[in-house]
């Protein structure tokens, strides 16, 4: 699953990226495994450990040109008990739990009454790191809803778009990635940032819910 971020924060936001990445990756391989797949659980991703999550090729993009990702989770769809359905709800569970993630982050900024000046946390490292572990995971769900290949949104949405509009869904599946990919290639080479366009009204949003932060 791709994630971008500004590589001069990355050394301090690199172990919350992995969490929040190995987390996700967990929790589609958990919901697969609760629905009757256990392709992930043999292949040892129903853990947390970032070293069964991360690709080495993402890894390193991460770390020197701002986005990466980590390897997907393997879903065998004929072991599902309602196929469509399900791969659906395995899709949608990697968002869902960095929803969870930020809310909880969130709620801990709150509890211990951690206050904020412009998007900017007061009172040392550990606020504003727990700020920015609610913000990359909020970023990271969202950026996954997108309905493109290979974002979840896109197994997620599928069904819908191909009910309503089978061209446009096939259209999808054939060019997405593509798409996706100039997209972000755009915002790394220009001021172009479509990508983020997209994900800072639900980032202000969420923030503002979760933690009060505005910005």
């Amino acid at each position: 699953m791709l994630f971008r971020l500004p590589a001069e924060v990355l050394v301090l936001l690199l172990p919350s990226l992995l969490f929040a990445l190995s987390f996700h990756e967990f929790a589609h391989a958990y919901m697969a495994y609760k629905l009757g797949d256990e392709t992930a659980a043999r292949m040892g991703r129903l853990t947390i450990n970032p070293i069964a999550h991360i690709d080495p090729m993402g890894a390193l993009m991460i770390l020197f040109v701002g986005f990466g990702w980590a390897k997907p989770v393997p879903v065998n769809s004929m072991n599902l008990r309602n196929p469509r359905t399900d791969m659906m709800k395995v899709a949608f569970a990697g968002p869902a739990s960095n929803l969870l993630l930020a809310l909880v982050g969130g709620i801990i900024i709150r509890i211990m009454g951690f206050q904020s000046y412009y998007g900017l946390m007061v009172g040392g490292v550990i606020p504003q790191l727990l700020a920015f572990f609610v913000q990359i995971n909020i970023m990271l769900a969202v950026f996954n809803m997108i309905p493109i290949p290979p974002l979840d949104g896109s197994q997620i949405f599928a069904g819908i778009i191909a009910r309503k509009n089978p061209d446009l869904a096939y259209k999808i599946q054939m060019h997405g990635p593509k798409v996706l990919m100039g997209v972000i290639l755009l915002g790394m080479l220009t001021n172009i940032h479509i990508l983020s366009w997209i994900i800072t009204p639900f980032l202000k949003v969420f923030m503002y819910l979760f933690a009060g932060i505005s910005f």
